[in-house]
């Protein structure tokens, strides 16, 4: 039995997951429900896929003391999950549990599928992705909508040329006006 393939990204109304920079405060809340459901989220047992953006990103925030403060829980499921890093340009990861990822991304992604351990999940990384939709290789999306227009980014399915069918299977919506949905392959 193949493992899943997951994918968690924020969305802006108007569909982007970045907005070409490398601050994502208009993704973040602070409140109770929304941090709950975080903390919540962030516990499930997942192996981690990232691109060298957002492993870059992620390495520089995880490992440090204020994440610890800030968000204990989340801070040691990060550093304690694998983290399988897609890069040809990187030499070496050192994050906690990262391993670097040089072959072909849906070949060693389909491999890594094929192997027993947990949810396979993709944060960010919107190039893999993009890649991974038009392989067809990712089972279930769950996107939190953010009550934000950016007015300009990047489409989180920027490059997609295939159109594959998603059914809703669930959603929750929130006070804070942020709604998560998720969508799986029939």
């Amino acid at each position: 039995m193949q493992r899943k393939l997951s994918v968690y990204n924020s969305l802006s109304l108007d569909g982007y997951f970045t907005d070409g920079t490398p601050d994502l405060g208009w993704a973040h809340t602070k409140d109770p429900e929304w941090g709950a459901f975080t903390r919540e989220n962030a516990s499930g047992a997942a192996e981690l896929i990232f691109g060298r953006k957002t492993y870059e990103m992620m390495a520089r925030f995880w490992p440090t003391p204020q994440a610890r403060q800030a968000l204990p829980e989340v801070a040691g499921s990060m550093n304690r999950m694998i983290k399988n890093v897609f890069s040809h340009s990187l030499a070496s990861v050192d994050w906690e549990n990262s391993r670097l990822v040089k072959g072909d991304l849906a070949t060693e992604v389909q491999r890594l599928k094929s192997e027993p351990g947990p949810t396979l999940l993709i944060m960010g990384s919107g190039e893999i992705v993009s890649q991974l939709t038009q392989a067809g290789l990712i089972d279930e999306y769950q996107l939190a909508i953010v009550p934000v227009v950016l007015g300009k980014g990047r489409p989180l399915f920027e490059g997609v040329t295939t159109r594959p069918r998603l059914e809703l299977t669930k959603t929750r919506a929130f006070q804070n006006g942020k709604i998560v949905a998720w969508y799986a392959k029939p």
